[in-house]
């Protein structure tokens, strides 16, 4: 959880806030299909709906008040891998920061799955 202070009092933000919008940010650019999860049991990785794509998210809290985010994803099959991780690693940081104003340090994109039509 990152605390800022001004004159008025304090906001604290959680690691939920910083999930959900890095993980709406994300699935919203071109290609993305959606986040993954992993089941733990068999090892395969499951497209996540809509209101549970915050789980596909892990949240990394630095000593200087900055954050990283490892985001797990899905893509269409035949996407340009590494323009749609540009992409998201761009979003990501802009939305995050435009709406908590916490920096972001490192956005990394991990593609668990490419999901044909």
């Amino acid at each position: 959880m990152i605390r800022q202070n001004n004159d008025n009092g304090s906001v604290s933000v959680s690691a939920s806030v910083y999930s959900d919008i890095a993980g709406a940010a994300a699935s919203n650019c071109f290609g993305v299909r959606g986040m993954a999860a992993r089941n733990m049991r068999d090892g395969v990785y499951h497209l996540l709906r809509k209101e549970s794509m915050s789980k596909g998210v892990n949240v990394i809290f630095h000593e200087d008040r900055t954050i990283s985010i490892d985001l797990h994803i899905m893509v269409d099959n035949g996407v340009n891998l590494n323009a749609v991780g540009e992409a998201i690693i761009s979003r990501v940081g802009y939305e995050v920061t435009k709406y908590t104003g916490t920096k972001v340090r490192g956005v990394n994109v991990h593609i668990d799955s490419m999901l044909g039509d």
